[in-house]
């Protein structure tokens, strides 16, 4: 999952984007808006978290060209004001959810994943391929009945390969999905997750490289 967290209040916005991180997401940080529309302009995001005043472009701004774009990202908006009428004026922008300050980490967490289901095509609530089987709610990945003791990068890219539905995955698309923008592009860090994803899938081998395409779970 891809995010974009765009808050002016620099703690803040570095305080969200490690706790999602930790939770296995891919999160890039800015700090005004100006810097958040030339991220969008490159890069797909599942769910941007906006606060709602940021300086530059305005956050009322940046929402507007989201919703205009053809990108599907959600938008989690934040403010210091929780009226009923900010609240109202927020959604009346395009914004698929609203959440005030100050707020409990938990919660935005639910709200993020809720909003990057509804920005992705519909997938099984459970997600399986064979003997191994994945729970994105529950965060617990599973072969053969032996829960599987995975890293966040790890089980982010499961979780990728295994929606694909047995389509090969290149690098490049695990890179995106799955790292934010501070990879390096080539590092060998995808080759490091799937080397070590392949170790602890165990065998008979289950993850597979396509010479010149990518990888896919499934049987050879």
């Amino acid at each position: 999952m891809r995010v974009l967290v765009a808050e002016d209040f620099e703690i803040l916005a570095r305080t969200i984007g490690t706790g999602l991180r930790r939770e296995g997401m891919a999160v890039d940080v800015v700090l005004d808006g100006d810097d958040a529309l030339e991220h969008l302009a490159v890069t797909q995001y599942d769910v941007v978290v906006l606060d709602r005043d940021l300086p530059g472009t305005h956050g009322d701004e940046v929402c507007r060209q989201i919703v205009s774009g053809s990108a599907g990202s959600r938008v989690l908006m934040l403010t210091a004001s929780g009226t009923v009428r900010d609240r109202v004026e927020g959604l009346g922008l395009g914004a698929d959810d609203y959440l005030p300050k100050p707020f409990d980490f938990a919660e935005l967490v639910a709200r993020v994943r809720a909003l990057a289901r509804r920005s992705a095509p519909p997938v099984p609530p459970i997600l399986e391929n064979g003997v191994v089987s994945l729970d994105p709610s529950r965060r617990v990945a599973f072969r053969a009945g032996r829960r599987l003791d995975l890293s966040p990068k790890e089980f982010a890219v499961l979780e990728c390969l295994l929606a694909a539905s047995g389509r090969v995955v290149s690098a490049e698309e695990l890179l995106e999905r799955v790292w934010d923008e501070m990879a390096d592009p080539f590092t060998t860090a995808v080759k490091s997750v799937i080397r070590r994803l392949r170790g602890k899938l165990g065998d008979p081998p289950l993850l597979h490289t396509v010479r010149e395409g990518g990888y896919r779970i499934g049987e050879p």
